[in-house]
C-alpha cells in the first residue's frame, strides 16, 4: 500500500503543497489531502488547493494515521499560524511518528512538528527564521538540502523541493520494502 496524506490548509505555500502532491501521484501514491477549513482554499500565491478541484479532500475528524505511511507537512506561515491551533492535526503528527511512519516536512511546517513535541534531540531543518523555536523545541538546527533523523525528513526552503522529496521517497521506500 502506498498512501500518503498531506495535512495543510488556507495560504499555504503553493510549491510546497503542489511539488510533493504532484510528485506523490507520480510515484502512484494514492494521495490523500486534510485541510484545516475542511475545504478547498487558496494558497498564499492564490493557487487552488488542491490544485486538481476533482481531487476530494478528507476531513480533519475523518483522518486515522492507520490508513497512511507517509506524511507531508507542507509550510506557510500565514497557515501554520492556524493549523497548528487544530489539535486534531497535531494528534495525527504525533501518531504517525509513534508508529515510525515518514514524515516529510518543509519550511515553516516544523511549526507543527514543535507543536507535536516530536523534535527534541533530533536533527532538525526549517525556515532560517525559525532556528531560535527548533534549537527551544530541544532539537538540532541543521540547514542542510534535506535532513534526515529517522523517519522525519526535513527541509528549510522551496528551493530544496525536489533533493528534499527524493530523500522523503527514499525514507519510505527503505521503511516499506514492499511497497514499490
Amino acid at each position: 500500500m502506498k498512501k500518503a496524506l498531506i495535512l495543510t490548509g488556507k495560504f499555504v505555500q503553493d510549491h510546497e503543497f503542489i511539488y510533493p502532491f504532484y510528485r506523490l501521484l507520480e510515484d502512484e501514491f494514492e494521495v490523500d489531502i486534510g485541510i484545516n477549513e475542511d475545504e478547498m482554499v487558496k494558497g498564499i500565491l492564490g493557487t487552488d488547493i488542491p490544485s486538481n478541484k476533482n481531487h476530494p479532500i478528507t476531513k480533519i475528524s475523518e483522518i486515522n494515521s492507520k490508513n497512511y505511511n507517509l506524511l507531508i507537512i507542507p509550510g506557510g506561515v500565514k497557515s501554520m499560524e492556524k493549523v497548528r491551533q487544530n489539535k486534531r492535526i497535531i494528534e495525527i503528527i504525533s501518531e504517525f511518528d509513534k508508529e515510525k511512519k515518514t514524515i516529510g516536512c518543509i519550511c515553516s511546517g516544523v511549526q507543527l512538528l514543535i507543536s507535536a513535541k516530536i523534535v527534541k534531540n533530533r536533527k532538525i531543518s526549517g525556515y532560517y527564521a525559525l532556528e531560535d523555536d527548533i534549537t527551544n523545541a530541544g532539537a538540532i538546527y541543521t540547514d542542510l538540502t534535506s535532513v534526515i533523523d529517522d523517519n522525519i525528513v526535513t527541509t528549510a526552503h522551496y528551493k530544496d523541493l525536489g533533493p528534499w522529496m527524493k530523500s522523503v521517497l527514499e525514507n519510505f521506500y527503505n521503511r516499506n520494502q514492499n511497497a514499490k
